[in-house]
């Protein structure tokens, strides 16, 4: 068994969708990324390439290879960092994400998100955890200036 840990943050930008754990989530703004910066992804694909001991997804997605990148669907990048563990040889045992938000409120979003990262990864849906809190008004999460996100796994 191995652990891994990702961590991941955006900042808000106009006319951009927000992309949240595969789905988007109707808001005013979405977040800046080269990608479509769905951050809770992104934290989840760290944790993941974290636990194999296969660096971090700039490393494997770099944002300088010109367009390539350029606007992907985070569910392609998670799908292939699932690929790379499996052909490591190693299964997700089981995920847990937090989304780090002021605004919006997530709560209303919590299981389609699981149901699609479940979907993405091809495991069950009682392998994936999503949680969202705010900062109480601290930091530039607090400030509404942007969006963390947390993830931990466990592969074996």
């Amino acid at each position: 068994m191995r652990i891994g840990y990702g961590y991941d943050v955006h900042q808000f930008a106009p006319d951009r969708k927000l992309w949240l754990g595969g789905i988007e989530v109707p808001a005013d703004k979405g977040l800046l990324g080269h990608s479509d910066a769905d951050v809770a992804i992104h934290a989840l694909c760290d944790a993941l390439l974290g636990a194999a001991a296969m660096r971090d997804l700039g490393y494997h997605f770099p944002d300088t290879k010109g367009n390539e990148y350029e606007g992907i669907d985070s569910k392609i990048l998670l799908r292939r960092v699932m690929d790379m563990i499996r052909k490591a040889g190693y299964e997700l045992g089981n995920c847990d994400l937090t989304i780090c938000a002021q605004t919006p409120k997530l709560s209303p979003y919590i299981e389609d998100m699981r149901k699609c990262l479940s979907e993405t990864m091809r495991v069950d849906i009682s392998q994936v955890s999503v949680k969202a809190t705010t900062t109480e008004h601290l930091g530039f999460v607090g400030r509404k200036e942007g969006i963390a996100a947390h993830a931990v796994v466990l592969i074996v």
